[in-house]
């Protein structure tokens, strides 16, 4: 957490409320975020920079700035990035990571309690290399079935696993990943080498509608994920398999198992529909 939902519902608040405007002042609370970049570069760059867009790209929000860097925020499990247009309570600044006062007075926040995020600082060539390590974005146009099942050839890892490898697909991590597995009706664990033509074309179906259903309710709240306006998401009232696991599976009605010898982390399925 955050995955696509969640960071794409917070681009599309804050870029309208950013976009065109003045950083005046910055300010890092802590260093041991920051990846490729020093607090002075960092800091002497936001300073007097414009955000001229606001973008996602897999998890990452992408600030786009007048003199061409890029500033990347991965938010992760903890972290949260919204503007305020007041002061910051006690709370809200102690675990404040990265501070922009706009030029009209409002605060653009990073925070991040366990501070397991991390943000970057790339110009023109650096976003190049690392936006080409990523993989195509499953809500565009382009991202068909074909295109789907050619990424995700050549592997023997399970499904699971491979569908959340950010190379090969962006922005799926494990929410959307039991979600989607679960409406495909495919057994997490099966490799993908293994998977027949109609599984790929459900599959693909499966996680693009996952995600824009998602997407439309805001994302999920688990325990920590905020938009970018402070709320909670509403997609965890619709969860059909993750974090239920010993629950009634919604369309059997048999017991829900949850294992971690996949990927290591928890994943639930359903045994009778998804064998």
């Amino acid at each position: 957490m955050p995955e696509l939902p969640e960071v794409e519902t917070i681009v599309r608040e804050l870029a309208p409320r950013l976009e065109g405007y003045r950083i005046a002042r910055a300010r890092l609370a802590k260093t041991d975020v920051l990846r490729r970049v020093s607090k002075p570069r960092l800091l002497r760059t936001l300073r007097g920079n414009t955000i001229e867009e606001v973008i996602r790209r897999a998890k990452h929000a992408v600030f786009r700035l007048a003199s061409g860097h890029r500033l990347i925020v991965q938010p992760r499990m903890t972290g949260s990035l919204v503007v305020y247009d007041r002061a910051l309570t006690r709370d809200e600044t102690k675990y404040a990571v990265l501070t922009c006062t706009i030029d009209d007075g409002r605060l653009l926040v990073y925070r991040d309690v366990r501070r397991l995020g991390t943000v970057w600082l790339l110009d023109e060539k650096g976003w190049d290399a690392y936006t080409g390590r990523i993989g195509p974005e499953p809500l565009e146009e382009t991202f068909t079935p074909f295109v789907f099942a050619e990424r995700l050839k050549g592997t023997r890892a399970a499904i699971k696993k491979a569908i959340m490898d950010q190379r090969r697909v962006a922005g799926v991590g494990n929410i959307y990943a039991n979600e989607a597995l679960f409406e495909a009706g495919i057994d997490p664990s099966k490799p993908t080498s293994k998977l027949s033509l109609d599984e790929f074309a459900r599959l693909h179906a499966a996680v693009t509608g996952v995600l824009e259903r998602a997407v439309k309710s805001s994302g999920t709240t688990v325990r920590d994920y905020r938009t970018g306006t402070g709320e909670e998401g509403r997609f965890q009232f619709e969860l059909k398999v993750y974090g239920r696991g010993g629950e009634p599976c919604v369309q059997c009605g048999k017991k829900l198992v949850t294992t971690h010898t996949i990927d290591l982390r928890a994943t639930t399925f359903c045994p009778n529909c998804q064998r």
